[in-house]
């Protein structure tokens, strides 16, 4: 894959993609605070680490059923026209919230029933939103693009905690959430605005189902993917009790208060920050399996050294290791996988990343919820660190033959080897 210009942003020569990324950046502040509000309200509610991850496994759960279905349909109608509408109906989840919690009315079995129809919406826009990329910028740029929307979501991941964790102490959650229903308006302004490259949609359809059939055999029969869906399903899994857990961690471990989880989460956003941005700089794919490996293998170390972590000051200069990793594994994953599938598949591909990255994370956050109800916080992640660290392992003991299953489809496309 030629390589237009070696700048870490040569993709925001775009115009589509620059306003694209000024109006995601603020739809995805927003997001964070909500996320971190919700755990918050629960957790003020209940007190309970299994109705922490209840929770998250609610707004999980929907992609590992509809991320598939959503990239069939991202491969044959208007991307444009289904992120304008799964972003609009998000915008009324956030209302919803915001009514109650200001009414006094919210109770968790409201917080839940909201969350899973946020699942259903995000799991319908994200493999919708990765293929309309294309649609903003040149295929040489892709790589690039990928990278920086995945420093846009770390920088807000790293934004978004802090001011809710000031909001919280300050105001309460409803104003994060009614911040969060206003933010997902810009972003359906934005997608209204913007200009794009027509594309052609498929003439002659099969039935849905047929297309999702061919999917899962295009994506799991193909060793170069199949291993890399593999890894990120125990990754997705292993990792995603970190958020749901953390006011455990801020309240009872490190004896702090809202502001505490913010400054958490925030350094998870800042090595994940520092991820993206070396993804950013690269010039290359070349070598991003190797770049998989020390990645993942990270993550699982810096999890598990979290977790036996007793005071603020440790767990601030873990946490950005453990950010930089997940991130780094999951956004080299998504550029490989894209990078090697056929386009009128893409949507199909990103559907089955979605899926096994962050569909299968309700199974571990339901499982890691219930071990630290029996056996604490700490020992749950320490386990599900060292776990990940093995499937880091494992992957690595597999690259020669990953690059061999590769090395074809990156010279079809004149892409260097691994």
């Amino acid at each position: 894959m030629p390589i237009a210009t070696a700048s870490p942003l040569r993709a925001l020569r775009h115009r589509s993609f620059r306003i694209f990324y000024a109006g995601q950046f603020l739809s995805l502040i927003g997001a964070w605070m909500q996320t971190v509000a919700t755990s918050w309200l629960v957790y003020r509610l209940t007190g309970s680490a299994l109705l922490l991850g209840v929770t998250a496994a609610a707004q999980q759960f929907p992609m590992l059923f509809v991320a598939p279905v959503a990239g069939v349909w991202a491969d044959r109608v208007n991307r444009r026209r289904l992120l304008i509408v799964t972003q609009s109906l998000a915008a009324g989840q956030a209302a919803a919230l915001t009514v109650l919690t200001f009414t006094g009315a919210i109770q968790v079995g409201h917080v839940i029933a909201l969350a899973v129809v946020l699942g259903v919406l995000v799991a319908l826009e994200m493999p919708t939103r990765q293929a309309f990329l294309l649609e903003m910028v040149e295929r040489e740029d892709l790589p690039n693009a990928i990278a920086l929307q995945s420093m846009l979501f770390q920088s807000a991941r790293f934004v978004g905690p802090s001011i809710a964790g000031l909001m919280l102490a300050a105001v309460g959650e409803g104003w994060c959430f009614l911040v969060n229903a206003v933010s997902y308006l810009v972003i359906v302004v934005t997608y209204v605005v913007i200009p794009t490259r027509s594309r052609s949609l498929p003439s002659a359809r099969s039935e849905w189902w047929r297309d999702l059939a061919s999917g899962f055999r295009y994506a799991f029969g193909f060793l170069g993917t199949r291993r890399l869906l593999l890894l990120l399903a125990a990754v997705g899994a292993l990792t995603a009790p970190w958020s749901p857990l953390m006011p455990i961690f801020a309240a009872e471990i490190l004896r702090g208060d809202s502001r505490t989880l913010g400054f958490l989460i925030g350094a998870v956003g800042l090595g994940a920050l520092a991820g993206t941005a070396f993804l950013a700089m690269r010039t290359t794919v070349r070598g991003l399996g190797r770049v998989v490996c020390v990645t993942s293998i990270t993550a699982g170390i810096a999890l598990a050294g979290f977790s036996l972590s007793k005071t603020l000051w440790a767990s601030l200069v873990l946490l950005p290791f453990f950010g930089f990793g997940l991130v780094a594994t999951a956004a080299a994953s998504n550029t490989i996988l894209q990078t090697v599938a056929d386009e009128d598949k893409r949507g199909r591909v990103i559907g089955m990343y979605v899926m096994t990255f962050l569909g299968i994370a309700p199974i571990g956050n339901f499982i890691a919820g219930a071990a630290a109800e029996r056996f604490g916080a700490p020992p749950t992640l320490m386990v599900c660190g060292l776990l990940v660290a093995c499937a880091g392992g494992c992957f690595a003991l597999g690259l020669r033959s990953w690059a061999r299953a590769v090395r074809p489809v990156y010279s079809e496309r004149g892409i260097p080897e691994r």
